[in-house]
């Protein structure tokens, strides 16, 4: 009998967390996530979207799933405004959730900027090892174990974190021009 073997390179991480998963698993809410991504939108607002996206939903029912939403800190109130003796909310989404695959050519056509990032990015994990390697610490030692997991990535997971964020901050300044 042939044996095949073959060296198998880690290439790539994929983050799941639980209660952003757990918040987003129903697609009604992922849609009113995406939503609110790109303005602000009171129930009502949003319950038409919905409606209009082919999804019927009852206003509270909208309401339950922004509030799932808020729970799980993907969506924050916006702005209040004050209406016929009443309060309205508009909410926004402080999250954006990707959901996308790659085409099957990517690969080879990513590589060259994989090439290009790696050192960039060796060095800033260095650079923040070092100089917060303390905070680190810290932080991964209050983290919770994965369930699924044998060998826990704290660490890992925690510098992605940073890494996305600051990812978050930098690209949504180039977008703007700005440099807040």
């Amino acid at each position: 009998m042939t044996e095949f073997t073959t060296d198998v390179e880690l290439e790539d991480i994929a983050v799941r967390d639980p209660t952003i998963s757990g918040a987003v698993d129903e697609p009604s809410r992922a849609m009113i996530l995406d939503m609110l991504a790109e303005e602000t939108m009171t129930i009502r607002e949003i319950d038409d979207e919905l409606a209009d996206r082919g999804f019927e939903r009852t206003e509270n029912t909208v309401r339950h799933h922004v509030n799932e939403l808020r729970d799980a800190g993907l969506v924050e109130i916006a702005r209040l405004e004050e209406r016929r003796g009443g309060t309205v909310k508009y909410y926004r989404a402080n999250t954006i959730v990707l959901s996308y695959q790659l085409p099957e050519r990517a690969a080879e056509a990513i590589e060259p900027l994989v090439d290009a990032a790696e050192p960039q990015v060796t060095e800033m994990v260095s650079e923040l090892r070092a100089e917060h390697g303390d905070v680190l610490d810290r932080i991964t030692d209050e983290m919770a174990p994965c369930q699924h997991c044998r060998t826990q990535k704290y660490e890992t997971y925690l510098l992605l974190t940073v890494l996305r964020r600051a990812f978050v901050r930098g690209e949504t300044a180039d977008a703007t021009g700005s440099l807040d």
